[in-house]
């Protein structure tokens, strides 16, 4: 386990020692050891104030002038996600992942050239093809798992940002995050990453040469279901992260203060789920492998998967919660597969404590690379052997019927 010095930066350990380094799980257990002053509570309270108080001399000694770019509970949160990722800049929380997503886009000028890649996710590849040509901002989108690919898609002095997703969903391709970097870097352009499915539970991509990491933290980071939002996390405090904030500050972006304290509340159990879920996506992939009704389980973690060794050189402690196979029978049997399970929720979303399958084929639409036959699976935290033998009647009756 990685470890970060508690005296270090906003929200140290004030009843620690500050000599003790602690580890990343401890300080999120801890919400960073903040207590509240004014009453010692262990969870600090919730800020819900739009407007403050100036000072005699009309400026701002509290730093807070209104709730719009700024706000004190949204702080917390983003001081334990920017330990999390070890983001020198910090964080900043969002509305939603898409809000994160297309301020990084939004802080390119018009002219720059862009690379994402082809498998990622669908709504935000939806809306580059849409809104960048009308930005004068071109989008190339190319194989990020093929670094060859990569590196012929990038044009020196022209390409100001490549877009990675990893494990891309929802095939759950990986690419190499350090090779991506350095590719990036020699046509002098930022990369970011979205480490949605993995977290920083399994990868830490600003440690691996990254520029900027995103999260939806709709997903694993806050876990249950009942909060929206986005996070970006910044390797240098550049002006470009700061076109970034302006961008959150001046279209009101921010995310709010009860969701940020829900965030917080989840981050603090954060470790716990991840692992739970992890080695639960892991012992289904083993034993999905070879059922009679699934043609191909796609799942870094198993050893023959294309991706598997970059996997294992850049993610640790698991292969993170999400998994999809693709159903012998064709597109009617996977349907027919999730019409039938009774455990399984069919929901969009991932990364909450109840498991949840999705033909996701149906949602994307024309041109989306998912197969007809896929069926995309969030583990939870349920019993393993319950979510096997749910989804294996699932699939047995789909043939069957």
């Amino acid at each position: 386990m990685s470890r970060t010095n508690a005296s270090g930066g906003p929200g140290g350990m004030p009843d620690a020692t500050s000599a003790v380094d602690f580890s990343r799980r401890t300080l999120a257990a801890q919400a960073m050891g903040k207590v509240d002053p004014a009453t010692r509570a262990v969870v600090m309270p919730l800020h819900v104030a739009t407007t403050f108080i100036r000072d005699p001399d009309n400026g701002y000694s509290s730093g807070f002038s209104y709730a719009r770019p700024d706000n004190a509970t949204v702080r917390e949160a983003e001081a334990v996600l920017a330990m999390l990722e070890g983001a020198e800049a910090g964080a900043m929380l969002f509305g939603s992942g898409m809000a994160a997503a297309t301020a990084v886009f939004g802080a390119l000028e018009p002219g720059d050239h862009v690379v994402a890649g082809t498998v990622m996710y669908w709504a935000l590849k939806r809306w580059l093809r849409e809104e960048m040509p009308r930005r004068g901002i071109a989008v190339d989108f190319v194989g990020t798992d093929d670094l060859d690919a990569l590196r012929g898609a990038v044009r020196p002095g022209a390409t100001k940002l490549v877009w990675i997703e990893t494990p891309g969903n929802p095939l759950w391709t990986v690419t190499d995050i350090a090779a991506a970097a350095e590719i990036a870097h020699a046509a002098g352009a930022r990369l970011a990453v979205d480490s949605t499915a993995a977290s920083p539970f399994h990868t830490r991509p600003l440690a691996l040469g990254a520029d900027l990491v995103m999260h939806s933290a709709t997903k694993i980071l806050n876990g249950h279901s009942d909060v929206v939002a986005g996070v970006l996390a910044g390797a240098t405090a550049d002006p470009f992260w700061g076109r970034i904030g302006g961008i959150r500050a001046g279209s009101g972006g921010i995310l709010g203060p009860f969701e940020a304290y829900l965030l917080m509340r989840s981050l603090r159990t954060f470790h716990l789920r991840a692992a739970a879920q992890s080695a639960g996506a892991g012992r289904l992939a083993g034993r999905l492998q070879g059922h009679p009704h699934v043609a191909r389980v796609l799942y870094p973690g198993l050893p023959d998967d294309p991706g598997h060794a970059v996997a294992a050189r850049q993610m640790r402690d698991g292969f993170g919660f999400m998994l999809s196979i693709r159903v012998a029978g064709g597109e009617p049997a996977a349907i027919g597969t999730a019409a039938r399970v009774r455990l399984w929720k069919r929901a969009t979303s991932l990364g909450g404590v109840e498991s949840l399958i999705e033909h996701r084929a149906s949602v994307e639409g024309p041109g989306s690379p998912c197969p007809p036959d896929l069926l995309r699976l969030s583990t939870g935290i349920e019993d393993t052997d319950d979510l096997f033998h749910d989804l294996d009647a699932a699939l047995r009756g789909a043939h069957a019927g």
